[in-house]
Protein backbone atom coordinates (compact mmCIF):
# COMPACT_ATOMS: atom_id res chain seq x y z
CA UNK A 1 0.00 0.00 0.00
CA UNK A 2 3.03 2.30 0.33
CA UNK A 3 4.16 2.19 -3.31
CA UNK A 4 2.84 5.25 -5.19
CA UNK A 5 1.03 4.62 -8.45
CA UNK A 6 2.42 7.77 -10.07
CA UNK A 7 5.80 9.28 -10.79
CA UNK A 8 7.73 10.64 -7.76
CA UNK A 9 8.21 13.87 -9.67
CA UNK A 10 4.80 14.31 -11.25
CA UNK A 11 1.35 13.00 -10.39
CA UNK A 12 -0.76 12.33 -13.48
CA UNK A 13 -3.78 12.13 -11.17
CA UNK A 14 -3.32 15.51 -9.49
CA UNK A 15 -1.40 17.10 -12.37
CA UNK A 16 1.00 18.60 -9.88
CA UNK A 17 4.67 18.16 -8.88
CA UNK A 18 5.79 17.75 -5.29
CA UNK A 19 9.52 18.53 -5.15
CA UNK A 20 10.67 15.01 -5.78
CA UNK A 21 8.17 13.28 -3.52
CA UNK A 22 5.18 11.25 -4.65
CA UNK A 23 1.77 12.69 -3.93
CA UNK A 24 0.87 9.60 -1.89
CA UNK A 25 3.77 10.29 0.46
CA UNK A 26 2.36 13.66 1.48
CA UNK A 27 -1.31 12.76 1.33
CA UNK A 28 -2.37 15.08 -1.47
CA UNK A 29 -4.41 12.74 -3.63
CA UNK A 30 -4.52 9.86 -1.17
CA UNK A 31 -4.05 7.26 -3.90
CA UNK A 32 -2.78 3.75 -3.41
CA UNK A 33 -2.58 0.78 -5.79
CA UNK A 34 -5.76 -0.88 -4.48
CA UNK A 35 -7.78 2.28 -4.92
CA UNK A 36 -6.41 2.70 -8.43
CA UNK A 37 -7.21 -0.95 -9.15
CA UNK A 38 -10.86 -0.53 -8.15
CA UNK A 39 -11.12 2.67 -10.18
CA UNK A 40 -9.75 0.87 -13.23
CA UNK A 41 -12.18 -2.02 -12.78
CA UNK A 42 -15.00 0.50 -12.52
CA UNK A 43 -13.83 2.48 -15.56
CA UNK A 44 -13.42 -0.63 -17.72
CA UNK A 45 -16.80 -1.92 -16.59
CA UNK A 46 -18.39 1.43 -17.45
CA UNK A 47 -16.80 1.38 -20.90
CA UNK A 48 -18.24 -2.05 -21.61
CA UNK A 49 -21.62 -1.06 -20.24
CA UNK A 50 -21.59 2.12 -22.35
CA UNK A 51 -21.01 0.03 -25.48
CA UNK A 52 -24.01 -2.19 -24.69
CA UNK A 53 -26.10 0.86 -23.77
CA UNK A 54 -25.19 2.44 -27.11
CA UNK A 55 -26.42 -0.65 -28.96
CA UNK A 56 -29.60 -0.66 -26.89
CA UNK A 57 -30.25 3.05 -27.52
CA UNK A 58 -30.09 2.45 -31.27
CA UNK A 59 -32.89 -0.06 -30.76
CA UNK A 60 -34.97 2.49 -28.85
CA UNK A 61 -34.14 1.18 -25.37
CA UNK A 62 -33.02 3.71 -22.72
CA UNK A 63 -33.14 3.91 -18.94
CA UNK A 64 -32.72 7.06 -16.86
CA UNK A 65 -31.41 5.10 -13.85
CA UNK A 66 -28.64 3.60 -15.99
CA UNK A 67 -27.66 7.00 -17.40
CA UNK A 68 -27.60 8.54 -13.92
CA UNK A 69 -25.39 5.76 -12.57
CA UNK A 70 -22.90 6.10 -15.40
CA UNK A 71 -22.54 9.81 -14.67
CA UNK A 72 -22.15 9.27 -10.93
CA UNK A 73 -19.67 6.40 -11.32
CA UNK A 74 -17.51 8.36 -13.74
CA UNK A 75 -17.62 11.33 -11.38
CA UNK A 76 -16.39 9.04 -8.57
CA UNK A 77 -13.17 8.46 -10.51
CA UNK A 78 -12.37 12.17 -10.87
CA UNK A 79 -9.40 13.56 -8.93
CA UNK A 80 -10.01 13.98 -5.19
CA UNK A 81 -13.55 12.59 -5.07
CA UNK A 82 -13.50 9.12 -3.58
CA UNK A 83 -10.65 7.71 -1.49
CA UNK A 84 -12.71 5.03 0.25
CA UNK A 85 -12.00 1.46 -0.91
CA UNK A 86 -15.23 -0.11 0.47
CA UNK A 87 -17.28 2.55 -1.33
CA UNK A 88 -15.45 1.94 -4.59
CA UNK A 89 -15.96 -1.82 -4.27
CA UNK A 90 -19.66 -1.19 -3.67
CA UNK A 91 -19.78 0.94 -6.82
CA UNK A 92 -17.96 -1.75 -8.82
CA UNK A 93 -20.64 -4.29 -7.91
CA UNK A 94 -23.35 -1.72 -8.62
CA UNK A 95 -21.85 -1.41 -12.08
CA UNK A 96 -22.51 -5.13 -12.44
CA UNK A 97 -26.15 -4.62 -11.45
CA UNK A 98 -26.59 -1.79 -13.90
CA UNK A 99 -24.93 -3.74 -16.67
CA UNK A 100 -27.44 -6.53 -16.09
CA UNK A 101 -30.18 -3.99 -16.75
CA UNK A 102 -28.38 -2.75 -19.88
CA UNK A 103 -28.01 -6.28 -21.25
CA UNK A 104 -31.70 -6.85 -20.58
CA UNK A 105 -32.53 -3.67 -22.52
CA UNK A 106 -30.37 -4.82 -25.42
CA UNK A 107 -31.93 -8.27 -25.37
CA UNK A 108 -35.45 -6.81 -25.31
CA UNK A 109 -34.56 -4.39 -28.11
CA UNK A 110 -33.28 -7.20 -30.31
CA UNK A 111 -36.46 -9.21 -29.71
CA UNK A 112 -38.67 -6.19 -30.46
CA UNK A 113 -36.90 -5.16 -33.65
CA UNK A 114 -35.41 -8.41 -34.96
CA UNK A 115 -38.11 -10.90 -33.89
CA UNK A 116 -38.19 -14.10 -31.85
CA UNK A 117 -34.95 -16.10 -32.32
CA UNK A 118 -34.91 -19.74 -33.35
CA UNK A 119 -32.23 -22.29 -34.24
CA UNK A 120 -31.13 -22.11 -37.87
CA UNK A 121 -28.64 -23.79 -40.17
CA UNK A 122 -26.09 -21.32 -41.55
CA UNK A 123 -23.91 -21.70 -44.65
CA UNK A 124 -20.31 -20.74 -43.92
CA UNK A 125 -17.98 -19.72 -46.73
CA UNK A 126 -18.05 -17.49 -49.82
CA UNK A 127 -20.62 -18.26 -52.50
CA UNK A 128 -20.77 -17.13 -56.12
CA UNK A 129 -21.59 -13.49 -56.83
CA UNK A 130 -20.92 -10.07 -55.35
CA UNK A 131 -20.67 -9.79 -51.57
CA UNK A 132 -20.28 -7.53 -48.54
CA UNK A 133 -18.89 -8.73 -45.21
CA UNK A 134 -20.29 -7.24 -41.98
CA UNK A 135 -18.30 -7.49 -38.75
CA UNK A 136 -18.72 -6.12 -35.21
CA UNK A 137 -21.89 -6.37 -33.10
CA UNK A 138 -24.47 -3.85 -34.33
CA UNK A 139 -27.52 -5.63 -35.77
CA UNK A 140 -29.18 -2.31 -36.67
CA UNK A 141 -26.38 -1.62 -39.15
CA UNK A 142 -26.82 -5.09 -40.61
CA UNK A 143 -30.59 -4.65 -40.93
CA UNK A 144 -30.18 -1.30 -42.70
CA UNK A 145 -27.58 -2.76 -45.05
CA UNK A 146 -29.87 -5.68 -45.90
CA UNK A 147 -32.68 -3.24 -46.72
CA UNK A 148 -30.43 -1.13 -48.93
CA UNK A 149 -28.92 -4.09 -50.80
CA UNK A 150 -32.22 -5.82 -51.51
CA UNK A 151 -32.62 -6.40 -55.24
CA UNK A 152 -29.00 -5.48 -56.07
CA UNK A 153 -27.74 -9.04 -56.44
CA UNK A 154 -25.23 -8.45 -53.64
CA UNK A 155 -24.93 -11.17 -51.00
CA UNK A 156 -24.36 -10.10 -47.40
CA UNK A 157 -22.18 -12.22 -45.10
CA UNK A 158 -21.74 -11.99 -41.33
CA UNK A 159 -18.35 -12.16 -39.65
CA UNK A 160 -17.24 -12.77 -36.07
CA UNK A 161 -19.80 -11.66 -33.49
CA UNK A 162 -22.39 -11.04 -36.21
CA UNK A 163 -22.98 -14.79 -36.68
CA UNK A 164 -25.96 -14.81 -34.23
CA UNK A 165 -27.79 -12.39 -36.56
CA UNK A 166 -29.01 -15.40 -38.53
CA UNK A 167 -31.25 -16.52 -35.65
CA UNK A 168 -33.52 -13.47 -35.97
CA UNK A 169 -36.44 -13.78 -38.44
CA UNK A 170 -36.48 -10.08 -39.33
CA UNK A 171 -32.92 -10.44 -40.61
CA UNK A 172 -32.97 -13.86 -42.23
CA UNK A 173 -36.14 -12.97 -44.15
CA UNK A 174 -33.72 -11.27 -46.53
CA UNK A 175 -32.67 -14.07 -48.85
CA UNK A 176 -29.44 -12.28 -49.72
CA UNK A 177 -28.26 -12.72 -46.10
CA UNK A 178 -26.26 -15.50 -47.65
CA UNK A 179 -24.25 -16.89 -44.77
CA UNK A 180 -21.20 -16.42 -42.59
CA UNK A 181 -17.50 -16.08 -43.27
CA UNK A 182 -14.57 -16.08 -40.85
CA UNK A 183 -13.96 -16.48 -37.15
CA UNK A 184 -12.84 -14.41 -34.17
CA UNK A 185 -11.62 -10.83 -34.42
CA UNK A 186 -7.89 -11.53 -34.11
CA UNK A 187 -7.88 -13.40 -37.46
CA UNK A 188 -9.55 -10.62 -39.41
CA UNK A 189 -6.46 -9.27 -41.18
CA UNK A 190 -6.03 -12.54 -43.05
CA UNK A 191 -9.78 -13.10 -43.44
CA UNK A 192 -10.55 -9.59 -44.69
CA UNK A 193 -7.67 -9.84 -47.14
CA UNK A 194 -8.94 -13.16 -48.48
CA UNK A 195 -12.60 -12.11 -48.65
CA UNK A 196 -12.02 -9.82 -51.61
CA UNK A 197 -15.12 -7.66 -51.26
CA UNK A 198 -16.07 -4.65 -49.11
CA UNK A 199 -16.01 -5.01 -45.32
CA UNK A 200 -18.29 -3.03 -43.00
CA UNK A 201 -16.99 -2.67 -39.42
CA UNK A 202 -19.87 -1.71 -37.14
CA UNK A 203 -18.36 -1.65 -33.62
CA UNK A 204 -15.29 -2.55 -31.60
CA UNK A 205 -13.16 -5.62 -32.40
CA UNK A 206 -11.64 -4.18 -35.56
CA UNK A 207 -7.89 -4.09 -36.15
CA UNK A 208 -5.57 -1.71 -37.97
CA UNK A 209 -4.44 -3.57 -41.12
CA UNK A 210 -0.80 -4.52 -41.54
CA UNK A 211 1.18 -2.53 -44.16
CA UNK A 212 1.09 -5.67 -46.30
CA UNK A 213 -2.74 -5.79 -46.27
CA UNK A 214 -4.50 -4.39 -49.32
CA UNK A 215 -8.13 -4.10 -48.16
CA UNK A 216 -8.13 -0.53 -46.78
CA UNK A 217 -9.75 0.83 -49.94
CA UNK A 218 -12.70 -1.53 -49.40
CA UNK A 219 -12.90 -1.20 -45.59
CA UNK A 220 -15.74 0.93 -44.19
CA UNK A 221 -16.60 1.69 -40.55
CA UNK A 222 -19.62 3.28 -38.87
CA UNK A 223 -19.87 6.26 -36.48
CA UNK A 224 -17.45 5.91 -33.53
CA UNK A 225 -15.63 2.98 -35.12
CA UNK A 226 -12.67 4.19 -37.18
CA UNK A 227 -9.48 2.76 -38.67
CA UNK A 228 -6.73 4.94 -40.20
CA UNK A 229 -7.01 4.85 -43.97
CA UNK A 230 -10.48 3.27 -44.04
CA UNK A 231 -13.69 5.11 -44.97
CA UNK A 232 -15.75 6.17 -41.96
CA UNK A 233 -19.50 6.48 -42.49
CA UNK A 234 -21.26 8.95 -40.20
CA UNK A 235 -24.76 7.85 -41.20
CA UNK A 236 -26.41 4.59 -42.19
CA UNK A 237 -26.33 5.45 -45.86
CA UNK A 238 -24.39 2.47 -47.21
CA UNK A 239 -24.49 3.48 -50.87
CA UNK A 240 -20.68 3.84 -50.97
CA UNK A 241 -20.26 0.25 -49.74
CA UNK A 242 -22.79 -0.99 -52.29
CA UNK A 243 -21.04 0.84 -55.15
CA UNK A 244 -17.70 -0.66 -54.10
CA UNK A 245 -19.18 -4.16 -54.13
CA UNK A 246 -20.51 -3.54 -57.63
CA UNK A 247 -17.13 -2.22 -58.79
CA UNK A 248 -15.32 -5.29 -57.43
CA UNK A 249 -17.85 -7.69 -58.91
CA UNK A 250 -18.19 -11.42 -58.18
CA UNK A 251 -16.03 -12.84 -55.40
CA UNK A 252 -13.93 -15.98 -55.57
CA UNK A 253 -16.03 -18.80 -54.05
CA UNK A 254 -14.61 -21.01 -51.29
CA UNK A 255 -15.59 -24.35 -49.86
CA UNK A 256 -18.71 -24.09 -47.70
CA UNK A 257 -19.97 -25.94 -44.67
CA UNK A 258 -23.12 -25.91 -42.56
CA UNK A 259 -23.50 -25.09 -38.88
CA UNK A 260 -26.46 -24.72 -36.52
CA UNK A 261 -26.72 -21.67 -34.29
CA UNK A 262 -29.52 -19.76 -32.56
CA UNK A 263 -30.04 -21.33 -29.14
CA UNK A 264 -31.06 -18.00 -27.64
CA UNK A 265 -32.15 -17.95 -23.99
CA UNK A 266 -35.80 -17.80 -25.04
CA UNK A 267 -35.31 -21.04 -26.99
CA UNK A 268 -33.71 -22.80 -24.02
CA UNK A 269 -36.32 -21.49 -21.60
CA UNK A 270 -38.92 -23.02 -23.90
CA UNK A 271 -37.20 -26.37 -23.26
CA UNK A 272 -36.89 -25.78 -19.52
CA UNK A 273 -39.28 -28.55 -18.52
CA UNK A 274 -37.40 -31.08 -20.67
CA UNK A 275 -34.04 -29.87 -19.34
CA UNK A 276 -35.17 -30.09 -15.71
CA UNK A 277 -36.61 -33.57 -16.26
CA UNK A 278 -33.40 -34.69 -17.98
CA UNK A 279 -31.35 -33.51 -15.00
CA UNK A 280 -33.63 -35.34 -12.57
CA UNK A 281 -33.31 -38.52 -14.63
CA UNK A 282 -29.54 -38.23 -14.78
CA UNK A 283 -29.48 -37.63 -18.53
CA UNK A 284 -27.68 -34.32 -17.96
CA UNK A 285 -24.85 -34.44 -15.45
CA UNK A 286 -23.69 -30.84 -15.65
CA UNK A 287 -23.93 -27.55 -17.54
CA UNK A 288 -20.85 -25.71 -18.73
CA UNK A 289 -20.76 -22.10 -19.90
CA UNK A 290 -17.61 -21.83 -22.02
CA UNK A 291 -17.15 -18.63 -24.00
CA UNK A 292 -16.52 -14.91 -23.80
CA UNK A 293 -13.87 -12.92 -25.68
CA UNK A 294 -11.26 -14.64 -27.78
CA UNK A 295 -7.71 -13.43 -28.32
CA UNK A 296 -4.32 -14.47 -29.66
CA UNK A 297 -2.44 -14.89 -26.36
CA UNK A 298 -0.89 -18.24 -25.46
CA UNK A 299 -3.05 -20.28 -23.11
CA UNK A 300 -6.37 -19.85 -24.89
CA UNK A 301 -6.23 -23.40 -26.25
CA UNK A 302 -7.23 -24.34 -22.71
CA UNK A 303 -10.85 -23.54 -23.52
CA UNK A 304 -10.92 -25.91 -26.51
CA UNK A 305 -9.26 -28.67 -24.50
CA UNK A 306 -11.66 -28.12 -21.61
CA UNK A 307 -14.72 -28.31 -23.87
CA UNK A 308 -13.48 -31.39 -25.69
CA UNK A 309 -12.98 -33.20 -22.40
CA UNK A 310 -16.49 -32.58 -21.05
CA UNK A 311 -18.46 -35.84 -20.64
CA UNK A 312 -21.10 -36.90 -23.14
CA UNK A 313 -23.90 -36.37 -20.60
CA UNK A 314 -23.21 -32.64 -20.23
CA UNK A 315 -24.45 -29.55 -22.08
CA UNK A 316 -22.13 -26.75 -23.20
CA UNK A 317 -23.52 -23.23 -23.56
CA UNK A 318 -21.32 -20.83 -25.49
CA UNK A 319 -21.47 -17.18 -26.53
CA UNK A 320 -19.26 -14.35 -27.67
CA UNK A 321 -16.33 -14.77 -30.05
CA UNK A 322 -14.87 -17.22 -27.54
CA UNK A 323 -17.14 -19.75 -29.27
CA UNK A 324 -14.64 -19.93 -32.13
CA UNK A 325 -12.18 -21.66 -29.82
CA UNK A 326 -14.56 -24.54 -29.23
CA UNK A 327 -17.10 -24.79 -32.05
CA UNK A 328 -15.08 -26.68 -34.71
CA UNK A 329 -15.42 -30.02 -32.94
CA UNK A 330 -18.09 -32.70 -32.97
CA UNK A 331 -19.52 -32.87 -29.46
CA UNK A 332 -22.41 -35.07 -30.50
CA UNK A 333 -25.97 -34.72 -29.29
CA UNK A 334 -27.89 -35.28 -26.10
CA UNK A 335 -31.50 -36.40 -25.64
CA UNK A 336 -33.94 -34.32 -23.63
CA UNK A 337 -36.88 -36.64 -23.12
CA UNK A 338 -36.79 -37.84 -26.69
CA UNK A 339 -35.78 -34.47 -28.18
CA UNK A 340 -32.25 -34.65 -29.57
CA UNK A 341 -30.23 -31.43 -29.38
CA UNK A 342 -26.55 -30.62 -29.97
CA UNK A 343 -24.38 -30.78 -26.86
CA UNK A 344 -22.83 -27.45 -27.88
CA UNK A 345 -25.49 -24.72 -27.89
CA UNK A 346 -24.54 -21.33 -29.33
CA UNK A 347 -26.53 -18.70 -27.41
CA UNK A 348 -25.35 -15.65 -29.33
CA UNK A 349 -23.16 -12.58 -28.88
CA UNK A 350 -21.18 -11.61 -25.77
CA UNK A 351 -24.10 -9.47 -24.60
CA UNK A 352 -26.28 -12.60 -24.67
CA UNK A 353 -24.57 -13.51 -21.41
CA UNK A 354 -27.80 -11.99 -20.07
CA UNK A 355 -29.59 -14.97 -21.56
CA UNK A 356 -27.22 -17.43 -19.92
CA UNK A 357 -27.94 -15.73 -16.60
CA UNK A 358 -31.68 -16.01 -17.18
CA UNK A 359 -31.38 -19.72 -17.98
CA UNK A 360 -29.37 -20.28 -14.80
CA UNK A 361 -31.89 -18.34 -12.70
CA UNK A 362 -34.78 -20.32 -14.24
CA UNK A 363 -33.08 -23.62 -13.43
CA UNK A 364 -32.40 -22.46 -9.88
CA UNK A 365 -36.09 -21.63 -9.44
CA UNK A 366 -37.10 -24.99 -10.89
CA UNK A 367 -34.84 -26.87 -8.49
CA UNK A 368 -35.61 -24.50 -5.59
CA UNK A 369 -31.96 -23.76 -4.96
CA UNK A 370 -29.41 -21.02 -5.47
CA UNK A 371 -27.46 -20.56 -8.69
CA UNK A 372 -24.29 -21.71 -6.94
CA UNK A 373 -26.03 -24.97 -5.99
CA UNK A 374 -26.70 -25.87 -9.63
CA UNK A 375 -24.51 -28.38 -11.52
CA UNK A 376 -23.10 -25.39 -13.42
CA UNK A 377 -19.51 -24.39 -14.18
CA UNK A 378 -18.47 -21.13 -15.84
CA UNK A 379 -15.20 -21.12 -17.79
CA UNK A 380 -14.89 -17.61 -19.20
CA UNK A 381 -12.33 -16.12 -21.57
CA UNK A 382 -11.89 -12.37 -21.38
CA UNK A 383 -10.11 -9.73 -23.40
CA UNK A 384 -11.69 -6.27 -23.35
CA UNK A 385 -14.01 -3.94 -21.47
CA UNK A 386 -17.31 -5.61 -22.41
CA UNK A 387 -15.99 -8.79 -20.80
CA UNK A 388 -15.19 -6.82 -17.62
CA UNK A 389 -18.78 -5.51 -17.54
CA UNK A 390 -20.19 -9.03 -17.91
CA UNK A 391 -17.88 -10.33 -15.18
CA UNK A 392 -19.08 -7.58 -12.81
CA UNK A 393 -22.68 -8.60 -13.56
CA UNK A 394 -21.92 -12.20 -12.62
CA UNK A 395 -20.26 -11.04 -9.40
CA UNK A 396 -23.21 -8.78 -8.61
CA UNK A 397 -25.46 -11.84 -8.90
CA UNK A 398 -23.23 -13.66 -6.43
CA UNK A 399 -22.05 -16.28 -8.91
CA UNK A 400 -19.09 -18.12 -7.39
CA UNK A 401 -16.33 -20.32 -8.72
CA UNK A 402 -15.89 -18.62 -12.09
CA UNK A 403 -12.76 -19.80 -13.92
CA UNK A 404 -11.30 -16.82 -15.80
CA UNK A 405 -8.53 -16.77 -18.34
CA UNK A 406 -6.15 -16.92 -20.03
CA UNK A 407 -4.89 -14.93 -17.03
CA UNK A 408 -6.50 -12.80 -14.38
CA UNK A 409 -6.54 -9.07 -15.20
CA UNK A 410 -3.24 -7.35 -14.46
CA UNK A 411 -5.08 -4.27 -13.18
CA UNK A 412 -6.43 -6.26 -10.21
CA UNK A 413 -3.98 -5.88 -7.32
CA UNK A 414 -3.25 -8.79 -4.95
CA UNK A 415 -5.34 -7.18 -2.19
CA UNK A 416 -8.35 -6.64 -4.45
CA UNK A 417 -7.96 -10.15 -5.88
CA UNK A 418 -7.94 -11.56 -2.37
CA UNK A 419 -11.30 -9.91 -1.68
CA UNK A 420 -12.77 -11.25 -4.93
CA UNK A 421 -11.47 -14.73 -4.19
CA UNK A 422 -12.80 -14.69 -0.63
CA UNK A 423 -16.24 -13.40 -1.62
CA UNK A 424 -16.71 -15.04 -5.02
CA UNK A 425 -14.10 -17.81 -5.33
CA UNK A 426 -12.87 -16.18 -8.54
CA UNK A 427 -10.00 -18.24 -9.91
CA UNK A 428 -7.69 -18.37 -12.93
CA UNK A 429 -8.00 -21.21 -15.41
CA UNK A 430 -5.58 -24.04 -14.81
CA UNK A 431 -2.85 -25.54 -16.96
CA UNK A 432 -4.38 -28.99 -17.41
CA UNK A 433 -7.89 -28.71 -18.87
CA UNK A 434 -8.61 -32.45 -18.81
CA UNK A 435 -7.68 -32.69 -15.13
CA UNK A 436 -9.80 -29.64 -14.33
CA UNK A 437 -12.84 -31.23 -16.00
CA UNK A 438 -12.33 -34.37 -13.94
CA UNK A 439 -12.09 -32.28 -10.78
CA UNK A 440 -15.31 -30.42 -11.62
CA UNK A 441 -17.23 -33.61 -12.40
CA UNK A 442 -16.03 -35.27 -9.20
CA UNK A 443 -17.67 -32.63 -7.03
Amino acid sequence: MSTPFCSPMYCDQCEQTFRGRACTEIGVCGKDPDMESLQKILLYGLKGMAAYAHHARRLGMVDEEVDAFMEEALFATVTNVNFDIPTLLEMVLECGRMNLRVMQMLNDGHLKVMGQPSPVEVTEGIQEGMGILVTGHDLVDLKDLLEQTEGTGIKVYTHGEMLPAHMYPELRKYQHLAGHYGGAWQKQRDEFEAFGGPILGTTNCVLIPWPTNTYLDRFYTTRATAVPGATRLKTNDFSAVIRRAQQIGPLKPTAVKKSTIGFHASVLLGLADKIVDAVKKGQIGRFFVIGGCDGAEPGRNYFAEFAQNTPANTLILTLGCGKYRIRDYDYGTIKLNGLEVPRLLDMGQCNDAYGAVQVALALARAFECGVNDLPLTLVISWFEQKAVAVLLTLLHLGVKGIRLGPALPAFITPNVLKVLQEQFDLKPIGTNAAADVELVMAR
